[in-house]
């Protein structure tokens, strides 16, 4: 199937891309807002979904984001010669402007990544087909549980001033991360805390955190390959890469 590299931002944002889709992608990212803007959207919308269903993703569900892809028409952004954003700069770039008809349109897009999404994921939800065997153990664990309850897992915690604290555990053989917090402040309104994993130098987004408090999240991404993990406050849709130095950092044994 051939697909443009623009309506990729949906499968993209549910980790749903095989090797070789995603280098492409991840390539594409820096230099386009509307694919950041998209990924930054469908990636708090999992986000919330992460507390009732925290599972490792089917099969079914690439294609199901697939195929929605492949009902709306595709559309790259407006050309423009804006530069790609930094990481770790001062400041967010500005967005595109987009005329009304496209704009439209790639929103149509989006409505169907995400109901392909929420279809596979609430049909997991009772069912978990993916689950080969009804019978064994791991069928009850979420995918945080299993990273948490690794023989190989790595906890890292960082603690704050005012008492609450950040832990991020990683399981190379289950290849995930999980962050967990403590008594953690809420970001300010309009405002996000990004996770990152910092993989081959560069910080990928991990996932968004918009309350405060006890909570857990499974990290997007490829834990195993992480070197540490990153949170950073942010606009509350999300940004393709750092826009402020981190408020906390936590670096695995042995990566320094």
């Amino acid at each position: 199937m051939t697909t443009s590299i623009h309506a990729l931002s949906g499968a993209y944002a549910v980790d749903a891309l095989d090797d070789d889709e995603r280098t492409g992608f991840e390539a594409h990212l820096p230099g386009c807002r509307d694919c950041q803007v998209e990924v930054a959207e469908l990636r708090r919308a999992a986000a919330e979904l992460a507390h009732d269903v925290a599972e490792e993703p089917p099969p079914a569900l690439r294609a199901s984001v697939l195929a929605a892809i492949s009902t709306v028409r595709p559309l790259p952004p407006e050309t423009t010669t804006e530069p790609a954003p930094e990481p770790m700069s001062a400041t967010a770039p500005a967005g595109n402007v987009v005329p009304l008809g496209r704009s439209r349109r790639r929103r149509l897009a989006n409505l169907a990544v995400a109901a392909a999404i929420l279809g596979v994921v609430g049909a997991g939800a009772v069912t978990q087909p993916w689950n080969p065997d009804p019978t064994s153990p791991s069928r009850n664990l979420s995918a945080a549980d299993r990273v948490l309850s690794a023989p190989d897992a790595e906890a890292v915690t960082q603690r704050f001033p005012d008492g609450s604290s950040a832990t991020v555990t990683r399981s190379v053989s289950e290849g995930r991360a999980v962050l967990s917090t403590k008594r953690m402040a809420a970001p300010p309104e309009g405002k996000a805390f990004e996770m990152w994993l910092r993989i081959d130098g560069r910080m990928a987004p991990a996932g968004l955190m918009t309350d405060g408090g006890d909570q857990t999240f499974v990290l997007t991404g490829d834990g195993a390959a992480a070197t540490a993990v990153g949170i950073t406050l942010e606009p509350e849709t999300g940004s393709a890469a750092p826009t402020s130095d981190p408020i906390a950092y936590l670096e695995f044994e042995g990566t320094a």
